[in-house]
């Protein structure tokens, strides 16, 4: 009677050790319940680095991080490609017609950031809105430079648009005393009246090759001094202060048709931007004729007797003054939140 019983308890023992193993996990382990029972369980909380790595998702890039992310294009005419400021022979070879140099603005500004998609240099002297879009002497289009993987355009254009060089000669190849700088107006008018039509239209064709980009549209510094007359080239106060107005009427142009694309793409939650870089006063106290010019002077070709293209274009210095502003403008940005994120 008490074996039997014996072997009875150690049976039961045995079960209730068996029910155990089965039931603690259950009660004790929720992942092991709702693996087994698949219902009433609350989806489990997310990791912190999960967390962290969405909310960084809907962080906007910083200025510097949106113009960077892909490849930078320098676009533009002389003052984008360097004209005046040759540091070389190299920089003088007759055979390129773009003229673009070694010590252009482009350079600092591909030094001073790392693009991930690289940088390329189209400026070319001479060029025009419509140059900029179909190409000048025998190279292709800058515009074509452009495409989706392009985050940051620099460019200036619009001073061959409205014949700035020829306005300066008009003002230089005159009899003394005569009037026929100011006599220009009514010709300027009619040119910038075309400008204020194609430049938009090149802008709106920038950006919608490069909707991602940052484009950074450079105004033109004023090339003579306010107070007094620098190196004469047969020039008069009055004659400086009327080519420093057409330069400021110039830049204003090219303000708004900036301020209005970028308004159009803040409008239409695009990614990218439209920028204008102030560069009015960039020479100041260094323009031409002045001790430390940031401005070349007329220079003049006797053999041709017609004036070099580095007349009236930034030196050495001045290219690297205009690269200070570029690196200030991506750095500092647009002025409102970009579309951008990581």
């Amino acid at each position: 009677m008490r074996a039997r019983f014996g072997d009875r308890g150690l049976a039961v023992a045995l079960l209730l050790a068996l029910l155990a193993a089965a039931i603690v996990p259950l009660v004790a382990l929720p992942a092991v319940r709702c693996e087994v029972f698949g219902a009433g369980c609350r989806a489990p909380l997310p990791s912190v680095q999960a967390h962290t790595a969405a909310r960084d998702r809907d962080q906007p890039l910083s200025p510097a991080a949106a113009a960077t992310r892909g490849a930078y294009v320098a676009l533009g005419d002389s003052y984008s490609s360097g004209v005046g400021a040759e540091a070389g022979l190299s920089d003088q070879n007759p055979l390129s017609q773009c003229h673009r140099t070694s010590r252009a603005y482009y350079h600092t500004v591909a030094k001073a950031f790392r693009f991930a998609g690289g940088s390329s240099f189209w400026a070319c002297s001479g060029a025009t809105t419509g140059d900029v879009r179909g190409g000048r002497a025998g190279e292709p289009s800058q515009l074509n430079r452009v495409g989706a993987g392009t985050s940051l355009v620099t460019i200036s254009v619009g001073g061959n648009d409205i014949g700035f060089s020829k306005i300066m000669a008009g003002c230089v190849v005159k009899l003394p005393w005569s009037k026929s700088c100011e006599k220009q107006g009514g010709d300027i008018a009619d040119r910038m009246a075309a400008l204020r039509e194609s430049l938009p239209r090149l802008i709106t064709e920038i950006t919608g090759r490069a909707p991602r980009a940052r484009v950074i549209v450079m105004g033109y510094p004023r090339p003579f001094s306010e107070i007094s007359v620098n190196g004469g080239d047969n020039l008069t106060l009055d004659d400086q202060r009327w080519l420093n107005g057409r330069a400021r009427d110039l830049n204003e142009l090219i303000r708004q048709s900036v301020a209005e694309a970028d308004q159009h793409v803040a409008a239409t939650r695009g990614q990218g931007s439209v920028e204008f870089v102030d560069a009015y006063n960039a020479f100041s106290g260094h323009e031409a004729g002045s001790s430390d010019p940031y401005m070349n002077g007329l220079s003049v070709n006797l053999g041709a007797l017609s004036a070099e293209p580095r007349s009236y274009h930034p030196t050495v210095k001045g290219q690297d003054a205009l690269a200070r502003l570029f690196v200030d403008q991506i750095n500092k940005g647009p002025g409102r939140p970009l579309n951008q994120f990581t």
